[in-house]
């Protein structure tokens, strides 16, 4: 095998790890989001423009608002994972590239000036880093269960403003009895690859 990472972690990380529909009740803790944030925050995007915002739902009250913007299959996992994480895409981003991106803080107006550029880049970039976030979760020794079935109007409003779009959310916690399901197939790498 060529990679170098130790067959542990790729196994933490990818082959045994499984998204978790059930969790124990063990705490996530401030600290261990933290240190998922300050492992993940160094993958890419483009510009290194960031766009990823998260809202940790943490009280009572506000997880029995989120809850009701689930799809019904997905009620019971949000109503009892120990941490419910909202990812949103920042459609403002921009407004943080001149420190974010200061060998070219131009790159603000001259590339993402109109709202609809933003929205599409933001989309794409907090969406590379929703999948960096879930695989920081992994290394933490938790799983996630990310989810989009859910009621996207109704989190924006609940949650979020304008200027931020919802993408998903993932339950977060250390898996619970019979949490994932068997594992489905994957493509093959012929399947997947071409080389021209």
């Amino acid at each position: 095998m060529s990679l170098v990472l130790d067959p542990a972690a790729q196994d933490l990380l990818f082959r045994e790890a499984r998204t978790a529909n059930t969790f124990t009740d063990e705490p996530v803790t401030e600290e261990q989001v933290q240190s998922i944030y300050d492992l993940v925050k160094y993958g890419p995007t483009a510009f290194n423009q960031s766009p990823l915002r998260v809202v940790l739902v943490r009280s009572a009250e506000a997880r029995e608002r989120l809850v009701q913007h689930m799809a019904e299959g997905n009620r019971p996992k949000t109503a009892t994972a120990p941490l419910v994480a909202i990812l949103a895409a920042d459609n403002e981003f921009h407004e943080e590239l001149p420190e974010l991106f200061p060998h070219f803080p131009q790159a603000k107006d001259a590339f993402f000036a109109e709202r609809p550029v933003r929205e599409r880049s933001a989309a794409l970039n907090a969406a590379l880093q929703a999948a960096y976030f879930i695989v920081g979760v992994r290394a933490a020794g938790l799983a996630a269960g990310p989810m989009t079935g859910l009621d996207f109007a109704g989190v924006q409003k609940e949650f979020l403003d304008d200027d931020h779009t919802p993408l998903m959310v993932v339950n977060i916690g250390k898996p619970g009895e019979g949490a994932s399901f068997p594992r489905s197939p994957r493509l093959a790498f012929d399947e997947v690859v071409t080389t021209v």
